[in-house]
């Protein structure tokens, strides 16, 4: 645990809490459902009330997945990962839940941020589509965006994911990319298709 100061953004309070450094969510369920569902990144303020959202370096890693992934705002290199460890850099807690729920559902994030450019392309639409959960093979992933002040969801078959990790496999270099503790997001992916 560390502490960090911390401002109110409605009140300007300043108040300092206590925060953990990283979570094995191998060893402790409680802690992975506390990042899972964003609340080990909140605080309420003691002066007004306010739920507040904490920015802060965090590692969450799974030693039963071999998953690493790094929230910061800064950029970061790691060389030398534990052998056979996927390691995902996220800037924020929604895109660091947004991977925990794709490895959740045994799904590869290159693949996902493929089939998210593939159906904003079909859709002709310029939105950040965020992965919410998938059905299995047998049904269909459901994204999230947002439009005109509310959060849309959209169901897109599963064919979508197996014609995108087929596009990801005839690109290998694609997925060499990807090696390290890597960025995977629309920018990253944009490179290979412009």
């Amino acid at each position: 645990m560390s502490e960090i100061k911390t401002t109110c953004s409605r009140c300007g309070a300043q108040f300092t809490t206590e925060v953990p450094q990283s979570v094995n969510a191998a060893a402790s369920s409680d802690l992975k459902e506390q990042v899972r569902s964003g609340e080990l990144f909140t605080r309420t303020c003691p002066v007004c009330g306010t739920v507040n959202l904490l920015k802060f370096p965090f590692l969450y890693y799974d030693t039963d997945e071999r998953l690493m992934i790094v929230l910061s705002d800064a950029p970061l290199a790691a060389e030398g990962l534990p052998e056979g460890y996927t390691g995902r850099l996220v800037a924020s807690v929604g895109d660091l839940i947004e991977k925990i729920k794709i490895f959740e559902c045994g799904l590869d994030d290159l693949v996902i941020e493929m089939c998210k450019f593939v159906t904003c392309q079909e859709l002709k639409k310029d939105v950040p589509l965020k992965f919410l959960k998938s059905d299995g093979s047998d049904g269909e992933m459901t994204f999230t965006y947002p439009e005109n002040g509310q959060m849309e969801m959209l169901a897109v078959g599963f064919n979508v994911y197996e014609d995108c990790a087929g596009i990801l496999g005839r690109n290998p270099l694609i997925r060499e990319s990807a090696a390290g503790l890597a960025t995977i997001d629309q920018a990253w992916l944009s490179r290979f298709f412009r």
